[in-house]
């Protein structure tokens, strides 16, 4: 994956910067060492013979030694340890391997023992669409290797910072992405330490920490990190710093602020639920793109519904066909006239004289949200339902859900949406977000973002210029940075029961930021050339009971949440930590 590439490459490009890193293999294989030990004998004909579960065991030995002898001590001496692996390979392999999870738990939680109160800053899963030097019968067993790893990332976020690193490019760019985690990482854990009575940092041992370069070492800073400023943003980039707007402060006042409200309205308070007189009279998105009304339709009665197939045909079908009108209406006037949606009894004249009918009628079938091509001159179809029907027809008989199901990565599962017509980056990004609900795949919501039109215009208000970096990395930057800057600002921000925002939350945000800036900063110039908001918030009584993915893991948490509610005793854990 080139891991121990990018750990050595950081590490050095840490050190030349004047912050004190070490590199340290876990659990290595040098003379002398348990980790040594360990691999010559792993990758010798003799264990071959030997179970699945003692060699675990022995590589839980070797990571003992590597913690005892090589990291305690560097972080007891305030050096940050940068490990080009971590105790997921002992789960994974345990995993592939076919050992009982309970026993695989029990490996890991002697050797979480072992690391007492030391706790990383940060786990970077180093992602590629193909394995670097693997020879092709290895394949089916990298790609059993990369699942598990995703499924374990998508578990461990909620109680500990997991970022992903897509690799498939320039070794540059990965670096840079890396380099950029641990910055913005060792700044809020400096700050967090600065902020204590005294300024003592009395967590040194128990995370990676660093002391602010000194003078000299900020002279022989390169120009690719921005100088560490607490009061300003640090943004990674490739040639000179970028330069913000007040916009930007706006960005994370406007997220907070809108946060908060999701809570106040789910909790059954009353109007207004905030005294932001633009938030309280206009019409936003929330924070978290699940949470809006339609994602909540999408993923509870679309998606998981107990009542109709889970295979990934019918699924997809089913996302597809009402993301292509994305209005709830829509749907439920299909299934009261023709029944279930299903691929398996779907018809094109039964369905055509549904939508025809409905139109007929006056109504709308297609949500404002965003515009759904026409086609124009490449097609022959009078209306635009009877396109879009025809072109989920052309997606099934291509068997383009199995195609997405195998998808190494939601790049590639967005290449394969972009190839149709009509369905351009942004529509591609939607949909394949949509499909990443279900259990279709299981891509990280960390992993790919695609900027639409709204957010690029709010990225131009909140920045003069971007330091040679795109739209799609600044989002990426935003999304690394976000606990750092809500400190910095002074906010506090409910996440989504622990879940952080994600790429397609900050890429949303930048958006609503944009309409919202209208009001609020009417000199910023964007790139729609807007002055005003057109939709007014109008209340919908209709209540909604909250519920994401399973895989997310929140389901238990806002269930617990909504019992505290209604019993009175307030939403004290917001957090789900």
């Amino acid at each position: 994956m080139g891991k121990t590439t990018l750990s050595r490459e950081a590490t050095k490009f840490l050190v030349d910067t004047g912050q004190k890193a070490d590199y340290v293999s876990f659990p290595g294989w040098e003379p002398g060492t348990v980790g040594r030990i360990v691999y010559d004998f792993h990758h010798s004909p003799t264990s071959r013979d030997v179970s699945a579960t003692a060699i675990q065991a022995l590589h839980v030995a070797a990571h003992v030694d590597a913690i005892e002898r090589h990291i305690r001590p560097r972080l007891a001496d305030g050096i940050n340890v940068l490990l080009d692996r971590y105790w997921w390979s002992t789960w994974v392999y345990g995993v592939r391997d076919g050992i009982n999870p309970a026993v695989l738990r029990a490996l890991i939680s002697f050797e979480e023992r072992v690391w007492g109160n030391v706790l990383p800053a940060v786990v970077i899963l180093v992602q590629r669409r193909a394995p670097l030097g693997r020879p092709e019968e290895s394949i089916p067993l990298w790609n059993r290797l990369e699942t598990e790893y995703g499924k374990l990332a998508d578990r461990a976020h909620v109680k500990q910072y997991v970022e992903h690193v897509d690799n498939n490019g320039d070794l540059a760019i990965s670096l840079q992405r890396v380099v950029s985690i641990i910055e913005a990482r060792l700044n809020k854990r400096l700050h967090r330490a600065e902020v204590r009575e005294g300024g003592e940092i009395a967590d040194r041992a128990r995370t990676v920490s660093s002391a602010e370069p000194d003078n000299e070492s900020r002279r022989r800073q390169p120009a690719a990190i921005a100088t560490i400023d607490r009061r300003t943003p640090t943004i990674l980039l490739h040639l000179e710093p970028a330069k913000p707007t007040r916009v930007l402060d706006t960005y994370w006042h406007f997220a907070a602020e809108r946060q908060r409200v999701f809570f106040r309205r789910a909790e059954g308070g009353m109007r207004p639920w905030t005294t932001d007189p633009i938030v309280r009279d206009y019409k936003f998105t929330n924070a978290y793109r699940a949470s809006d009304r339609v994602s909540q339709y999408l993923i509870r009665h679309v998606i998981y519904r107990d009542d109709l197939p889970v295979t990934a045909e019918e699924v997809f079908f089913r996302i597809l066909f009402f993301k292509f009108f994305n209005k709830i209406e829509t749907w439920n006037l299909m299934e009261q006239a023709v029944g279930p949606i299903l691929h398996s009894r779907y018809s094109f004249d039964e369905y055509d004289h549904v939508l025809d009918k409905a139109i007929g009628a006056g109504r709308r079938i297609y949500s404002a949200a965003y515009i759904m091509p026409t086609g124009g001159r490449s097609t022959t179809e009078s209306r635009k339902h009877r396109l879009h029907l025809r072109l989920l027809e052309r997606m099934m008989a291509d068997g383009l859900p199995g195609k997405i199901a195998r998808a190494k990565s939601m790049h590639t599962a967005f290449d394969l949406l972009l190839a149709y017509p009509t369905i351009g980056p942004f529509l591609a990004y939607q949909f394949v977000t949509d499909i990443n609900y279900s259990d279709v795949t299981n891509f990280s919501e960390r992993e790919f973002v695609v900027p639409g039109p709204g957010a690029l215009d709010g990225i131009r208000k909140c920045f003069v210029s971007l330091g040679g970096l795109t739209e799609a990395e600044i989002i990426k930057f935003m999304m690394d940075i976000q606990e750092r800057e809500f400190d910095r600002l002074g906010l506090k921000f409910d996440t989504l029961w622990g879940r952080p925002l994600q790429l397609i939350d900050c890429q949303n945000l930048f958006c609503e930021v944009g309409k919202y800036s209208r009001v609020a900063h009417p000199e910023a110039i964007g790139l729609s050339g807007r002055t005003r908001i057109k939709q007014r918030f109008a209340e919908n009584p209709e209540p909604i009971e909250y519920w994401y993915p399973p895989k997310w893991g929140l389901n238990e948490a806002v269930a617990e949440w909504m019992r505290r509610v209604e019993q009175g005793s307030g939403a004290s854990n917001r957090q789900g930590n």
